[in-house]
């Protein structure tokens, strides 16, 4: 009997030490009786086993950065206070696909909740939009979604110790009149239900008796403002929507559909290799996408878009519905929080290379709200010539750089991109080597201005990252990273060597992985661009899509119905019903 207590005071000793273990259920025979073990380790209610106050993390946003740094946040110290509008996490770069159907709105979204409720970090959820965040007293005021009182919506505020911004940002209308009213975004999923809707109730409008000709064309005329991947997608999406399902079921109207992209810049998708751009053009010509390149627009009316050329000709086209992929722009409570702290004059909130809003020691951003500051390094290089001399002789030998090179690369990551770009092998191309007469080398002694002169046009390779999914999931997994190794760091720190100030950086900075990028054009055949300046383009690339876009699912919930979708689609057509 003493053998079986002793087993289960051992089992008990276990959940304490490891509060991971959240509900386990033993069952054990005891002399022919029965005996039941229950655990709960979640229920910490805000304490750790220490008897500390978890800190607390308030998360702004369920967009590509948040969920990313929820789903890998595990250090059960925080507690987590998640607040958005939107109780679910959506996968964006399959709404072209949803506007016609491709894909089912609920296969491309999983409730928050699931996911928190899945982790070993007391996680909290609140449907509410913050609007304004006072850094000095550490409280965001929100306004809840759902009307409390005679439909009136309440207001809360919300203590932090941390705060995790993550909101994302919105569509950019540049401040051109009548986008506002007039045209469709595709930047949430309600928006491409929207878009959905629209495309169906205007070929029902273009059915009915009694219009005229050129009121049916001007109905069925579709117009995507923005030559970007979203904008190509979505005119790729309904022309394949449009001729391989609605035309056998709108036969008049077959001949009267037309889809025309207007491009401000001179070719479309140009943040992709030429050889896609070429190719996307080339293509789109064939299937009757009318491509417009050169033309911006100044002016929406309620029928009609009004467009400028380079040369200064404007135009009036005719349109049955406009979806707009310009840019994006900063939402209001950014705008407001940036003037707080002195970044008006921003475009998006920036932080340091450790996503740190800048002045803010215990605010980060992430995503398309914000931007990286990258360091440079002629602002330093008084700093770093003075941490490299360790002899303080006022010169920089060869072997004292070369030292000091593995810091300065990870605290500057252009030095080594500017390294690639000159195809030099080290810091030794860099400075100019003498060699004797004999051919062999003789030490280097750089003074300060020599120093200068080497590093000048380092900084030249410093490259702001693109707004996708991709960097924001990155982002967020980083900075969770960081978070469940805090406390650890703060005595061991595992960073760069401080330039301006003695010790290192806690963590090392964050660095973007470009994966690679997709650019679906229609008729199964889709643009890859990989890394090592890898592209392929047809059909072989449209599979490559399907099992990637399959794989970066956030459960297997949605990735089984996105899967499910497709080979619907395949089997039965795209669903055109209006719901």
């Amino acid at each position: 009997m003493r053998r079986s207590f002793s087993f289960f005071e051992r089992f008990s000793k276990a959940f304490q030490d490891y509060p991971s273990l959240s509900r386990i259920i033993v069952v054990s025979t005891i002399s022919g009786g029965g005996l039941i073990a229950y655990s709960e380790a979640n229920g910490t209610n805000g304490v750790v086993e220490t008897g500390t106050k978890k800190k607390k993390v308030v998360l702004l946003g369920t967009g590509w950065a948040g969920t990313s740094f929820l789903k890998n946040l595990n250090n059960s110290q925080y507690e987590v206070q998640i607040i958005s509008p939107r109780n679910y996490f959506a996968f964006t770069p399959l709404l072209p696909s949803v506007t016609c159907g491709t894909v089912e709105a609920r296969s491309v979204v999983e409730p928050i909740r699931n996911i928190g409720r899945k982790k070993n970090v007391d996680t909290s959820y609140l449907e509410a939009e913050c609007f304004k965040i006072d850094p000095a007293s550490k409280k965001v005021f929100c306004r809840s979604k759902q009307g409390v009182s005679s439909g009136k919506k309440e207001e809360f505020s919300v203590d932090y110790d941390y705060l995790v911004i993550a909101t994302g940002a919105q569509s950019n209308t540049f401040n051109i009149p009548g986008v506002e009213e007039n045209c469709h975004f595709l930047k949430e999923v309600e928006d491409a239900q929207g878009i959905r809707k629209k495309v169906i109730d205007s070929f029902e409008k273009a059915s009915l008796p009694e219009l005229s000709e050129e009121e049916r064309k001007r109905i069925l005329h579709f117009v995507v403002v923005g030559g970007g991947p979203t904008g190509v997608e979505f005119a790729a999406e309904l022309h394949d929507f449009v001729t391989e399902d609605l035309v056998t079921l709108y036969p008049k109207a077959k001949d009267l559909v037309r889809i025309t992209l207007l491009e401000a810049a001179d070719h479309i998708l140009t943040m992709f290799d030429k050889r896609i751009t070429e190719f996307a053009e080339e293509k789109f010509s064939r299937d009757g996408i009318d491509v417009k390149l050169g033309s911006m627009v100044t002016k929406v009316n309620e029928k009609d878009i009004s467009a400028k050329t380079k040369g200064g000709e404007v135009s009036s086209i005719p349109y049955g519905m406009i979806v707009w992929s310009t840019g994006i722009g900063t939402r209001p409570v950014i705008k407001d929080f940036m003037k707080q702290i002195g970044q008006g004059n921003r475009r998006a909130l920036a932080t340091d290379e450790w996503l740190r809003v800048e002045g803010c020691d215990n605010i980060y951003a992430l995503g398309d709200c914000a931007t990286i500051n990258q360091r440079k390094v002629m602002e330093d290089v008084s700093a770093i010539f003075s941490k490299a001399d360790k002899d303080n002789s006022g010169t920089l030998t060869l072997k004292e750089f070369q030292e000091a090179m593995d810091d300065i690369c990870v605290r500057y990551p252009q030095v080594e991109l500017y390294l690639k770009s000159k195809r030099m092998r080290g810091i030794a191309d860099l400075l100019k080597e003498a060699e004797t007469d004999d051919g062999s080398k003789k030490n280097i002694e750089l003074k300060i201005e020599e120093f200068k002169s080497a590093l000048s046009q380092v900084d030249s390779q410093v490259k702001f990252l693109p707004a996708t999914a991709q960097v924001a999931a990155q982002q967020g997994t980083y900075l969770a990273k960081c978070f469940d190794r805090m406390e650890e760091c703060e005595k061991n720190p595992e960073g760069p060597i401080r330039m301006r100030g003695e010790g290192r950086h806690r963590f090392r900075p964050f660095r973007y992985r470009h994966l690679g990028s997709f650019a679906p054009l229609g008729g199964e055949q889709t643009a890859a661009e990989l890394p090592g300046d890898w592209v392929s383009i047809g059909h072989s690339s449209q599979w490559l899509w399907y099992s990637v876009y399959a794989s970066k699912q956030v459960s297997w919930r949605t990735r089984v119905l996105v899967v499910s979708d497709w080979m619907r689609r395949f089997i039965f057509g795209r669903d055109s019903s209006s719901i």
